[in-house]
This record gives structure tokens, C-alpha cells and sequence, in this order.
């Protein structure tokens, strides 16, 4: 079986189980408390603009699973090298219009969920629970599911880059 075949005992590839198993995640992980914190945080905060953060329960899901952890996945990728990555959506906070322009352009509303390479890009995710990247070169589309985006993440598969219509 190669390493990124799924087994019947997990949710995950058996590679990106390993890896975030060693993150600190684990079947049944729930911090709602913790995810419950950064939505009302996210909700006060205002731009000085008056932008202001979409919450949903998407968003609220994904940091209540997945929130906190650090990720440094091994190895050299499929396509890309793999980048390091943080669910902490706190590390938006102050990207409330940046977020809401590109969710009108995409059609939906986006929250933060973490960041790429310590801090060169930043994770979203959007009402739907599809999961994106925004980054200097561009808007990237990382999954239809937290679990997808997750798996190309950690495995270094090349996303699709957003395009305008």
C-alpha cells in the first residue's frame, strides 16, 4: 500500500494522519471553548474602515477540530514543497476587508482559519467549508472540505490558482 492510500481505520491518508496526529490532533478532537473564543473575538473586532468578519459554522467546525495546530509536514511534496501551517484565525484578524473583497468576488463569505509559511500566507475558509490560500502571487483553491485542504497541504499538492472571471 503506498503511503497515501487510505486504510479503513482512517479518516485521513495514512501519511496525513500521521502527521497530524504528531501536530497534537486526534479522532474526536473538539475545543469549542477555544473556537467559541476566537468567533466572538473575530466578531467585536472591527476594521477602521468598519469592515468586519463573517462567522459561520463552517469556520466555527474546522477551529474547534483543527484549531492550534502547528503542522511542519515532512518531505520534499507530490508537486510542491510542503509549507509549514498554523489554525489559528486570529492570525487574520486584520484582514476583515481583504477577506470580504474576495469572498463578493468568489460569492460567498470567508473567515480566517490560519496561515501558511509563518505568517507568507493566510488560510480562509468560506461559508460552504471550501478552504483557500492568499498569498503575494495570488488566491489559491486548496479543497472543497477542511479534510481536502488539509490533505494538499501536508502532502504538497500544487492548488489551483483563483482566476478572475
Amino acid at each position: 500500500m503506498r503511503a497515501f492510500e487510505r486504510t479503513a481505520t482512517t479518516r485521513f491518508p495514512a501519511a496525513v494522519d500521521a502527521v497530524l496526529r504528531e501536530a497534537g490532533w486526534q479522532p474526536g478532537r473538539w475545543d469549542i471553548k477555544q473556537a467559541e473564543f476566537w468567533a466572538d473575538t473575530l466578531r467585536a473586532h472591527s476594521s477602521p474602515a468598519g469592515h468586519r468578519h463573517q462567522v459561520f459554522p463552517a469556520a466555527v467546525e474546522a477551529w474547534a477540530e483543527f484549531g492550534g495546530l502547528e503542522v511542519r509536514p515532512p518531505g520534499s511534496g507530490r508537486q510542491i514543497a510542503p509549507t509549514p501551517f498554523l489554525i489559528d484565525p486570529l492570525r487574520g484578524l486584520h484582514l476583515a476587508r481583504t477577506l470580504a473583497d474576495l469572498g463578493r468576488a468568489l460569492g460567498t463569505e470567508l473567515s480566517p482559519l490560519g496561515e501558511e509559511a509563518d505568517g507568507q500566507a493566510l488560510l480562509t475558509i468560506d461559508a460552504e467549508g471550501r478552504v483557500y490560500s492568499l498569498d503575494h502571487s495570488g488566491d489559491w483553491y486548496l479543497g472543497a472540505t477542511i479534510d481536502q485542504a488539509l490533505d494538499a497541504l501536508i502532502t504538497g499538492v500544487l492548488p489551483p490558482r483563483l482566476s478572475r472571471p
